[in-house]
């Protein structure tokens, strides 16, 4: 994904992942296959991101990189929503000199295993985060006007079996709170 969007997503804490692949693969969910990433968080110089409640991610996955701005979460939906801006980077490594050459601090590494399905319209991820357990993300992109994400996503919960408190926290944000 490229571009520029408004990213809705509902995360939660599961304790089974097999179940929900499970309710995918027998709901006919297009897998998109298994892949390994790597988040390195930065810090701006002139801005604290963690207190304008923004992101700026290198994600190293399947031998590409992408750098990922995202916007502050927005507070007209009962799930996580902000702007997404991502980029295709040619060499990560290198992306990362110039961030550090322009004063960006690298803040924390987000390790995870993450399996893609395409189901009904949306992104199911299926998580295994180092450090943090497993989850369940179910994501919608759009710029507005489409039908309700947040009751959208729900009703799509429940055909899966994905239950319990929704987290808005990034994995970034869940990570950094560990004592």
């Amino acid at each position: 994904m490229t571009g520029n969007m408004l990213e809705i997503e509902l995360k939660v804490r599961v304790s089974d992942l097999e179940k929900v692949r499970m309710r995918l693969t027998s709901s006919n969910a297009q897998p998109e296959g298994e892949v390994r990433e790597r988040d390195v968080y930065f810090n701006a110089p002139h801005r604290d991101f963690g207190e304008t409640d923004e992101a700026l991610r290198l994600r190293y996955h399947d031998g590409s990189s992408t750098l990922t701005y995202k916007g502050p979460k927005l507070g007209e939906y009962r799930l996580k929503a902000r702007t997404e801006l991502n980029c295709g980077i040619e060499s990560g490594d290198a992306m990362e000199g110039v961030l550090e050459a322009l004063g960006f601090v690298q803040v924390a590494e987000v390790r995870k295993i993450r399996e893609y399905f395409h189901y009904k319209g949306a992104l199911v991820s299926l998580d295994r985060v180092d450090k943090l357990g497993s989850f369940v993300e179910i994501e919608v992109t759009g710029t507005g006007g489409e039908e309700d994400p947040s009751a959208k996503i729900g009703a799509l919960a429940k055909e899966l079996g994905v239950d319990g408190p929704p987290i808005l926290e990034s994995y970034l944000e869940l990570l950094l709170s560990i004592p």
